[in-house]
């Protein structure tokens, strides 16, 4: 496992820096307030305007091929710049879906028009992505979705709902995947669409959170017409298509880093008079020993991508890791408080920034295949454990039994 960067990488992370400190103001301290999130009205205005700056500055798309306006970069070289761009107060989130989820697999399923149609206005940040798969009955079973896609002359028309759609309330486009002949088996029968958020019966609907934000939506379908064109991939061979996305998500959670700086933990509990007790300090010793464990984690797939290796087993450990610590950071940062930590917003200590990180991990933990799912990938694949007996793997999904 590499702890360093190679001369390339520490160059690269030099040239990077300077670059950043030249376009951008360094984010503030952590803890002291609130950043801007999806509720706030700039929000997608201020990714929008960064996302042009970035393009501008031949940083946009690092590991997207050159001719698709990319950089043609690594891994690697793209983990450094998410790296040292998390120092800068830069608004990124509205483009999570597009630049690392549908603009991957547009490059490696779509066609030339469809490329030519799509990738450059995403790069350039004049369209905002969303992602329909999830449904309210297959979610972690993804393969049971029910909604489906009946073709009619030169249009697909779609009927179904999706839910747990980051952003689709601001979104221009999204990617959707939906059932097009249901006399085969589950994990076939899928075919992959790209479809205009504004095409008339798409109707969505956000979902206010615990937290008090609507990040998420749920989206109802109905006779929406998409074009042949819009299909990515082949007809009923859309399942492998979602497998590109669905890889590129789970690099996006898994990369997310341990969510906090100790230093502002250890604050929060000198703060609160919580520093002395023995039981208070194993609390705060176990908290930084998992934030420490993510950063070895971390550095072995920096390792991987370092030595131009796709991560393998590193992905799926360390989501699992980063979801169990954010769990477990929630619940101390709210105890330290004591009552205090029963308040929020502004009544709420620093602006109830602590408060948000508790009822926030659900996000985490869920998205990207729960904790339960993990631990299913890491045994059967990592472990070699035997699977699951799947009794439906080879029925027709018009033959299974729904509730």
């Amino acid at each position: 496992m590499d702890f360093d960067d190679t001369p390339e990488e520490a160059a690269l992370r030099t040239e990077v820096r300077t670059w950043l400190e030249a376009h951008a103001e360094p984010r503030p301290v952590a803890g002291r307030g609130r950043f801007p999130g999806p509720d706030d009205p700039d929000y997608v205005e201020r990714c929008k305007q960064w996302q042009g700056v970035l393009y501008e500055g031949g940083w946009a798309g690092i590991t997207w091929p050159k001719e698709f306006g990319g950089r043609g970069g690594t891994p690697m070289q793209q983990l450094i710049f998410n790296q040292e761009q998390a120092r800068f107060d830069v608004s990124t989130g509205a483009f999570a879906v597009g630049i690392g989820m549908a603009g991957p697999t547009l490059i490696g399923h779509g066609s030339d028009a469809q490329k030519k149609e799509h990738l450059d206005p995403l790069l350039r940040g004049e369209r905002v992505w969303c992602q329909l798969f999830s449904e309210p009955g297959a979610g972690s079973d993804l393969a049971g979705l029910g909604t489906r896609a009946v073709l009619d002359g030169d249009v697909w028309i779609v009927n179904g709902q999706k839910v747990w759609n980051s952003g689709a309330h601001h979104s221009d486009w999204g990617i959707l995947i939906a059932r097009t002949d249901p006399d085969q088996p589950k994990h076939r029968g899928i075919t992959y669409f790209v479809v205009d958020m504004r095409t008339p019966g798409i109707d969505v609907r956000p979902l206010r959170q615990i937290t008090g934000v609507a990040h998420f939506n749920e989206v109802f379908l109905t006779d929406v017409a998409i074009p042949v064109e819009n299909v990515i991939g082949p007809v009923n061979g859309g399942w492998g298509v979602a497998h590109t996305t669905l890889a590129n998500e789970r690099n996006l959670i898994g990369g997310a880093g341990s969510g906090s700086d100790f230093s502002e933990i250890a604050r929060l509990a000198r703060s609160c008079g919580r520093a002395g007790s023995a039981t208070d300090r194993q609390k705060l010793a176990a908290a930084y020993t998992r934030m420490q464990l993510l950063r070895y984690l971390g550095f072995r797939v920096q390792t991987a991508l370092s030595q131009g290796q796709l991560p393998g087993p590193e992905s799926s450990v360390l989501k699992l890791a980063y979801s169990i610590h954010v769990n477990l950071l929630g619940d101390l940062v709210v105890d330290l408080q004591g009552a205090p930590g029963m308040l929020g917003g502004a009544d709420a200590l620093e602006g109830g920034v602590w408060e948000q990180a508790f009822l926030n991990q659900w996000m985490s933990r869920i998205g990207g295949g729960t904790d339960q799912v993990q631990r299913n990938v890491i045994a059967e694949r990592v472990l070699g454990m035997p699977g699951d007996i799947r009794l439906d793997k080879d029925v027709p999904f018009k033959e299974l039994a729904k509730p």
